[in-house]
Protein backbone atom coordinates (compact mmCIF):
# COMPACT_ATOMS: atom_id res chain seq x y z
CA UNK A 1 0.00 0.00 0.00
CA UNK A 2 1.68 3.14 -1.00
CA UNK A 3 2.35 6.29 1.10
CA UNK A 4 -0.25 8.57 -0.06
CA UNK A 5 -3.33 5.87 -0.12
CA UNK A 6 -2.10 4.97 3.49
CA UNK A 7 -2.19 9.20 4.58
CA UNK A 8 -5.47 9.30 2.84
CA UNK A 9 -6.36 5.99 5.10
CA UNK A 10 -5.64 7.69 7.92
CA UNK A 11 -7.39 11.29 7.46
CA UNK A 12 -10.56 9.60 6.88
CA UNK A 13 -10.30 7.33 10.23
CA UNK A 14 -9.55 10.88 11.93
CA UNK A 15 -12.62 12.67 10.00
CA UNK A 16 -15.03 9.64 10.61
CA UNK A 17 -13.97 7.69 13.27
CA UNK A 18 -12.11 4.23 12.97
CA UNK A 19 -15.93 2.23 13.74
CA UNK A 20 -17.12 4.25 10.66
CA UNK A 21 -14.58 2.93 8.23
CA UNK A 22 -13.98 -0.02 6.36
CA UNK A 23 -11.22 -0.70 3.56
CA UNK A 24 -11.93 -2.77 0.66
CA UNK A 25 -8.83 -3.89 -1.14
CA UNK A 26 -8.56 -5.52 -4.43
CA UNK A 27 -4.83 -6.98 -4.65
CA UNK A 28 -4.46 -9.74 -6.98
CA UNK A 29 -2.31 -12.15 -4.47
CA UNK A 30 -2.98 -13.18 -1.01
CA UNK A 31 0.38 -12.24 0.37
CA UNK A 32 -0.23 -8.18 -1.14
CA UNK A 33 -3.63 -8.41 0.06
CA UNK A 34 -2.51 -9.50 3.39
CA UNK A 35 -0.05 -6.57 3.87
CA UNK A 36 -2.51 -4.18 2.93
CA UNK A 37 -4.81 -5.22 5.35
CA UNK A 38 -2.64 -5.46 7.90
CA UNK A 39 -1.27 -2.17 7.03
CA UNK A 40 -4.63 -0.28 7.87
CA UNK A 41 -5.25 -2.65 10.59
CA UNK A 42 -2.53 -3.05 12.89
CA UNK A 43 0.00 -0.60 11.39
CA UNK A 44 2.46 -0.55 8.18
CA UNK A 45 4.71 -3.71 8.90
CA UNK A 46 7.30 -1.96 6.97
CA UNK A 47 7.87 1.18 9.12
CA UNK A 48 7.97 3.29 5.71
CA UNK A 49 4.39 5.03 5.95
CA UNK A 50 1.97 7.30 7.66
CA UNK A 51 0.94 3.87 9.20
CA UNK A 52 3.74 2.33 10.71
CA UNK A 53 3.14 2.13 14.48
CA UNK A 54 -0.57 3.57 14.15
CA UNK A 55 -2.88 0.76 14.60
CA UNK A 56 -6.41 1.99 13.44
CA UNK A 57 -7.93 -1.60 13.62
CA UNK A 58 -9.85 -1.27 10.92
CA UNK A 59 -12.50 -3.84 9.17
CA UNK A 60 -10.81 -4.70 5.70
CA UNK A 61 -12.38 -6.36 3.06
CA UNK A 62 -10.93 -7.94 -0.01
CA UNK A 63 -13.69 -7.48 -3.01
CA UNK A 64 -13.90 -11.33 -3.65
CA UNK A 65 -14.37 -11.82 -0.14
CA UNK A 66 -18.96 -12.72 -0.05
CA UNK A 67 -19.44 -10.32 2.48
CA UNK A 68 -18.41 -7.70 -0.13
CA UNK A 69 -19.24 -9.35 -3.07
CA UNK A 70 -23.06 -10.05 -2.23
CA UNK A 71 -23.55 -6.11 -1.86
CA UNK A 72 -22.66 -5.82 -5.15
CA UNK A 73 -25.11 -5.38 -7.93
CA UNK A 74 -24.23 -9.06 -9.77
CA UNK A 75 -24.26 -7.61 -13.11
CA UNK A 76 -21.73 -4.89 -12.12
CA UNK A 77 -19.63 -7.04 -10.53
CA UNK A 78 -19.25 -10.12 -12.89
CA UNK A 79 -18.43 -6.85 -15.52
CA UNK A 80 -15.49 -5.18 -13.26
CA UNK A 81 -14.32 -8.36 -11.21
CA UNK A 82 -15.60 -11.35 -13.12
CA UNK A 83 -12.61 -12.29 -14.83
CA UNK A 84 -10.23 -11.61 -12.34
CA UNK A 85 -12.27 -13.97 -9.88
CA UNK A 86 -11.23 -16.28 -12.14
CA UNK A 87 -7.70 -16.30 -11.98
CA UNK A 88 -7.46 -15.26 -8.78
CA UNK A 89 -6.82 -17.68 -5.59
CA UNK A 90 -9.67 -16.50 -4.33
CA UNK A 91 -9.70 -19.12 -1.17
CA UNK A 92 -5.92 -18.02 -0.31
CA UNK A 93 -6.63 -14.45 -0.45
CA UNK A 94 -9.72 -14.70 1.73
CA UNK A 95 -7.78 -16.65 4.20
CA UNK A 96 -5.14 -14.38 3.82
CA UNK A 97 -7.36 -11.29 4.26
CA UNK A 98 -10.07 -12.74 6.97
CA UNK A 99 -6.70 -14.00 9.43
CA UNK A 100 -5.58 -10.05 9.35
CA UNK A 101 -9.21 -9.22 10.35
CA UNK A 102 -9.55 -11.61 12.89
CA UNK A 103 -6.30 -10.85 14.66
CA UNK A 104 -5.94 -7.03 14.19
CA UNK A 105 -9.94 -5.15 13.41
CA UNK A 106 -11.04 -3.93 16.00
CA UNK A 107 -14.39 -2.83 14.40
Amino acid sequence: MDLEIQQRVKDLTEKHGAENVVVVIGGAEAEASGLSAETVSAGDPTFAGPLAGVELGLAVYHMVEPEIKDECDAAVYDEQCGMMEMVLDVDAIIGEVKTIREQYSKF
